[in-house]
């Protein structure tokens, strides 16, 4: 079972890394991350995956230790998104486009994909925990280039249980290496992973299910 989330009223120093999360139905490790924070405060009431917030970390195990980070001011104003990009790699079409696919998959399948676009230490950190409600439906998905892979995932455990968990670490390394994006783009690594997790997740759970990497911007 997943780590519980941490309260937002954690704020002082974190550690992020790669964990793996028992699971009764996979075995394998995949770059599922959760946030350690020297004082944990109030536990969330269900057992949901803690959120990459401050750093996220590549695919290939590499660890860091900073500072955690809590802005709410880098949050966006108006009415919730479940885009946000603060560190500016996706144009306005990219985003409007990513954000319609986020909102199709949850109406279709209840799964709520969230995209966080940061550039750390420039992030709301852990002020979208509350912002997006993020609970064991959620995936949030933190596009870092500092972690050298720029995919970084942070899988619910409803979630965890619907999808091979290989798919995670197979997708960085499809679309999230430092190789790729610097010679693509970081915004076309984002909008390919969100294709690619799209049609995973509308895949039919069985032998086969999430076996090919599909991006939109090959």
């Amino acid at each position: 079972m997943h780590t519980q989330l941490a309260s937002a009223a954690c704020l002082g120093p974190s550690s992020l890394r790669h964990q793996p999360i028992a699971s009764q139905r996979h075995t394998a490790r995949a770059p599922v991350l959760r946030i350690e924070c020297s004082n944990l405060g109030q536990r969330a009431a269900s057992g949901v995956a803690a959120v990459a917030l401050s750093l996220t970390l590549a695919a290939g195990g590499a660890s860091a230790r900073l500072e955690g980070v809590n802005k709410p001011e880098l949050l966006p104003p108006g009415a919730v998104t479940p885009v946000i990009d603060v560190a500016g790699f996706l144009t306005e079409g990219e985003e409007t486009r990513i954000r319609s696919t986020v909102e199709s998959l949850e109406a279709d399948t209840g799964v709520k994909l969230r995209v966080l676009a940061q550039n750390y230490p420039q992030t709301p950190g852990l002020a979208i925990k509350d912002y997006w409600g993020v609970d064991a439906d959620t995936v949030v998905f933190v596009a870092d280039p500092n972690t050298g892979n720029i995919l970084n995932f942070n899988v619910g455990e409803n979630v965890d249980f619907k999808v091979p968990r290989n798919f995670w670490s197979r997708l960085a390394g499809r679309f999230g290496t430092k190789v790729y994006w610097q010679k693509q783009g970081q915004d076309v690594a984002i909008v390919n992973a969100v294709a690619a997790i799209d049609n995973c997740l509308r895949e039919p759970i069985g032998r086969g299910q999430c076996s090919s990497i599909r991006g939109v911007l090959e």
